[in-house]
């Protein structure tokens, strides 16, 4: 299917699929944050900023921080700042709510942001390496993909992020119920032997 590229965010569309970057602007997804939110919005943008060279642009729900591909983006929420950070291992910490591959070479670290005063390192120091390392990454990732037939990718690194998160959710429902299912086959069994184990009624004398 023939796909373009779009002049605003760069991201590559596949002909006559909805895209409205240009309507989505970073003032409309903030123009809602508390004075809290606020504020560690404005302290998050600026530290990013000093990383570099970069482009910043909402794209959805969502806004963007990339250099050659996105390395970390936030979703203003009503109470909180969903901070979605771009790394290639894996961080354990209580500041992470979950992490979760977002490709073949970078993990999404989600992290939840209420104060400006939670804006500082650990934090901030993934923010930078994730900076440092996004082009490399990116580059390996090209590498690691067939040469046969390339194609642009059409999907944002939210879109993954969330897709990769329902089918996570998905997979652990049915494990749930294949659990329960398989408990409730086993009590079945157990009863069933119990009662093949009595006595038959009139062979006792």
């Amino acid at each position: 299917m023939a796909s373009r590229q779009c002049y605003h965010c760069n991201e590559w569309i596949e002909e006559g699929a909805p895209h409205d970057c240009w309507t989505t602007t970073e003032a409309a997804l903030t123009a809602d944050l508390s004075e809290d939110l606020r504020e560690a919005w404005e302290r998050l943008r600026g530290t990013a900023v000093e990383f570099g060279d970069q482009r910043i642009y909402a794209s959805g729900k969502a806004i963007m921080f990339s250099r050659t591909s996105c390395y970390f983006f936030v979703r203003p929420k009503r109470d909180f700042l969903e901070v979605c950070v771009l790394l290639g291992r894996t961080v354990k910490a209580p500041q992470v709510r979950r992490a979760e591959p977002a490709s073949k070479t970078k993990i999404a670290h989600i992290i939840p942001i209420r104060h400006r005063d939670q804006v500082e390192a650990p934090i901030t120091d993934w923010l930078q390496e994730a900076y440092d390392v996004s082009d490399a990454l990116s580059v390996r990732a090209s590498r690691a993909e067939p040469t046969s037939t390339p194609r642009p990718s059409t999907t944002t690194p939210e879109k993954r992020v969330e897709r990769r998160s329902k089918k996570t959710a998905t997979k652990t429902a049915k494990s749930s119920a294949m659990r329960t299912g398989k408990k409730g086959a086993k009590q079945a069994t157990k009863r069933t032997a119990k009662r093949a184990a009595r006595p038959a009624r009139g062979s006792r004398r």
